[in-house]
C-alpha cells in the first residue's frame, strides 16, 4: 500500500513537523507483516496549482493524508475538488487543526473525502494504516467497514449511509515515543529545523486553539539533550521550538538554555515562545550570559489593556513583563519579538495605540502588529456574535470589525502595520525613526501620520525600494519638521550605511564629503599599521577599500566595517577616525 502525505508550506524555508512525525512514529509502531510504503511531499502555497496537482497524480498514492492549516486550506480545498477526477480510486484523509475542529462540515463540503483525523494525530494514523491493511481480509470475513473505524479514537469518517460519525478524541500520546525525524538533516538545508519539547499548553487565552489542549506533556529531558546536541554538532543555522509557551514549566526550560549554554558551538541560534512575566531572577542571569544571538524569544504580549487580558483569560502581568524585557534588553544578547494583536474584546482604535505605545518604548528587536483571527474551536469563535466580532469567512478569518473598532480604523491599523514593518522591523532606520519619534506626541501618532503621508501620496499602491523607502522618508520629514532636515539627512546617512555599503545613493543625499585622496590616504595607512581593520589581515588596500566605506557624518570621519557586524542587529562595526 502506497501512502503519501501531503504539506503545502508557507514558505519553501519552512518544513512540516507534523507530516514527519506521522511517518516516523507509523514506520516504528508497524507490524512486520504490515507492507506500507509512507513518502512524503511538501509544497509551498506559491507553487503553482498545477504543478503540484500534477506530482501528485504522479506519485499516484493509494491513501493520500494532507495536512490543514490557516495558510493552505484555500489551497487544499482546491486540490479537494480536483484530485478525486483525477485519483478516483485513492482515499483521501485530512489532519491538522483547520479540520480537526469542525470535521463533520469539512466532509459534507467535500464528499470524496474519506475522513479526517482529528488532533493529535501519530498514533490515529498508525491505526488506520493497520486498519486499511487488514480491510480486505476483514471485509471477506464478515466484519463490516463501519466495525473498523469506529474501533478508532480520533477520527470522523463516513459510515455505509454516507452519515458523518465523530469518534471519541483519542486520549493524548506520550511525547517521548515519537521518533526523532532529523537523521537525515541534509535533507533540509536552508530551511528552519522545528523541534518539539512540549505539547499542550496551561493557559486559556480565549483566541487560541492550544488552550484547548489542557494536558500539557513534556519529551524526556536526556532525549531532549541528546537531541539538541545533534543539531549542535551538525552546526544547523537555526532550531524553532514549536512550544506553546516553553517556559510554562522552570526546570524544564532551565535544563534546555542551560544545555544550550553550555554546548554552544558558536553558530545555532534556538528561537523560543515564552510568557516573559513567569521568567524568574535566575532564569534571566543564565539568558544575560549566553553568546549574543544564541537564544531569541518571542513575547505575545497582546495588548497593555487590562479589561481585555482578563477578558480574553490571560494571566499576563504588564508591568512585570516590561521590567524583565528590560532586564533581557540589558543584557544586549537575545533579540526579542513582541506581539500585539488588534481586535480583540474592549480594545478600541485609542486604546490599541495606548498599548503600541507602551510595548514600543520597551524597544524590542521586533514588534509585530497581528490581527484577530477568529479560529474554529477557540473561545473567541462561539464569543464572536456577544462581542460583535465581524470577520472574514475565508482563512485565516480574519477581523472586519468589532463592537470597538470600525473596518475604516482596521485599514488605518493596517496601513501602521506596514509602517512599522518598514521603519521600525526592518532596522534599517533605527538611529532616524529614534530621534524622529521626539517630534509626535507618541510613537503611534508618528507612525499614524507616517501612514497617513503614504495614503496621501498613494505610495501603499506601490513596490518600493530600499533607497525609494529613505526618499519618502526623508521628504516627510522635510513636510513635519523642516526645519531640522539637514540634522535627520546626517541620520539617514548614518542608517544607510551602517546596514549596507550602498553605491547608488539616494538623490536628497550629497556626496559622502571624503575625497578620493583622503580615502587613498586612509587605506594605504591602514594597509601599514591596521589601526581599524585588524580583522582584514591579508586583505590590500583596495580589497579593504571594497569592503568597507568612508564618511563624513556631523563633521566627523566616519569608517563602516562590513566584515564585523552587530549580531542582533546585523549593522556594521563603525569607528569615528581621528583627524
Amino acid at each position: 500500500m502506497k501512502i503519501l502525505l501531503v504539506a503545502i508550506n508557507a514558505k519553501y524555508i519552512h518544513s512540516n513537523l507534523a507530516v514527519y512525525c506521522l511517518k516516523a512514529y507509523a514506520e516504528k509502531n508497524m507490524p512486520q507483516n504490515v507492507n506500507v510504503q509512507i513518502e512524503l511531499a511538501e509544497y509551498t502555497i506559491n507553487q503553482t496549482f498545477d504543478a503540484i496537482l500534477q506530482d501528485i497524480y504522479r506519485r499516484k498514492p493509494d491513501l493520500l493524508g494532507i495536512s490543514c492549516y490557516l495558510w493552505n486550506i484555500e489551497y487544499v480545498g482546491q486540490l479537494l475538488r480536483e484530485l478525486p477526477k483525477i485519483l478516483p480510486d485513492t482515499k483521501i484523509w485530512l489532519g491538522g487543526p483547520e479540520v480537526s475542529y469542525d470535521a463533520k462540515a469539512v466532509l459534507e463540503q467535500y464528499p470524496k473525502v474519506e475522513g479526517v483525523m482529528c488532533g493529535e494525530g501519530e498514533e490515529t494514523f498508525a491505526e488506520l494504516l493497520r486498519v486499511y491493511h487488514e480491510e480486505k481480509g476483514a471485509l471477506c470475513s464478515g466484519v463490516k467497514r463501519d466495525e473498523l473505524f469506529s474501533d478508532i479514537p480520533g477520527i470522523a469518517y463516513r459510515n455505509k449511509d454516507k452519515a458523518v460519525i465523530q469518534n471519541d478524541f483519542r486520549p493524548v500520546i506520550d511525547l517521548s515515543t515519537i521518533p526523532f525525524v532529523y537523521d537525515h538533516i541534509e535533507d533540509f538545508e536552508n530551511r528552519i529545523i522545528y523541534y518539539e519539547s512540549s505539547r499542550g499548553c496551561p493557559f486559556s487565552c480565549s483566541y487560541c486553539l492550544s488552550s484547548i489542549d489542557k494536558c500539557l506533556r513534556f519529551r524526556e529531558i536526556e532525549l531532549v539533550k541528546k537531541e539538541l546536541q545533534f543539531f549542535i554538532d551538525k552546526k544547523v543555522p537555526q532550531v524553532k521550538f514549536v512550544d506553546r509557551t516553553f517556559n510554562c514549566r522552570h526546570d524544564h526550560a532551565r535544563a534546555i538554555w542551560t544545555y544550550i549554554h553550555e554546548h554552544d558551538n558558536g553558530i545555532t541560534n534556538f528561537h523560543f515562545e515564552v510568557s516573559a512575566d513567569l521568567l524568574n531572577e535566575k532564569e534571566i542571569a543564565l539568558i544575560n550570559r549566553m553568546r549574543p544571538g544564541l537564544i531569541q524569544l518571542e513575547i505575545g504580549v497582546q495588548s497593555a489593556n487590562e479589561i481585555t487580558i482578563r477578558e480574553i483569560n490571560r494571566t499576563m502581568k504588564i508591568d512585570i513583563l516590561s521590567t524583565i524585557v528590560d532586564k533581557i534588553k540589558k543584557g544586549n544578547n537575545v533579540h526579542q519579538h513582541l506581539d500585539l494583536i488588534a481586535g480583540l474584546p474592549y480594545e478600541g482604535y485609542e486604546s490599541f495605540g495606548k498599548s503600541f505605545d507602551r510595548v514600543y518604548k520597551m524597544n524590542p528587536e521586533q514588534l509585530q502588529l497581528g490581527f484577530l483571527k477568529v479560529l474554529k474551536g477557540s473561545v473567541m469563535h462561539d464569543r464572536a456574535q456577544e462581542y460583535g466580532i465581524v470577520y472574514q469567512d475565508r482563512a485565516p478569518y480574519e477581523v472586519l470589525s468589532t463592537k470597538w473598532l470600525t473596518y475604516a480604523e482596521v485599514i488605518r491599523l493596517k496601513q501602521i502595520e506596514e509602517m512599522v514593518e518598514v521603519y521600525y522591523n526592518s532596522g534599517q532606520f533605527c538611529c532616524t525613526m529614534a530621534a524622529l519619534e521626539q517630534e509626535f506626541a507618541s510613537p503611534f501618532c508618528m507612525y499614524e501620520c507616517l501612514a497617513a503621508y503614504y495614503d496621501e501620496k498613494n505610495a501603499f499602491a506601490v513596490s518600493h525600494s530600499w533607497i525609494g523607502r529613505y526618499e519618502i522618508l526623508y521628504d516627510f520629514i522635510v513636510k513635519t519638521c523642516k526645519e531640522r532636515s539637514e540634522q535627520y539627512m546626517e541620520m539617514l546617512t548614518l542608517d544607510m550605511y551602517l546596514r549596507d555599503n550602498v553605491k547608488k545613493r539616494p538623490e536628497f543625499l550629497r556626496e559622502s564629503g571624503v575625497s578620493s585622496d583622503e580615502a587613498a590616504a586612509f587605506y594605504k595607512k591602514e594597509e601599514k599599521e591596521r589601526t581599524y581593520l585588524k580583522a582584514y589581515e591579508g586583505y590590500d588596500r583596495r580589497q579593504m577599500r571594497k569592503m568597507t566605506h568612508l564618511e563624513r557624518i556631523d563633521g566627523k570621519t566616519v569608517l563602516f566595517d562590513y566584515k564585523n557586524r552587530d549580531p542582533l542587529t546585523g549593522n556594521a562595526a563603525i569607528y569615528y577616525l581621528s583627524e
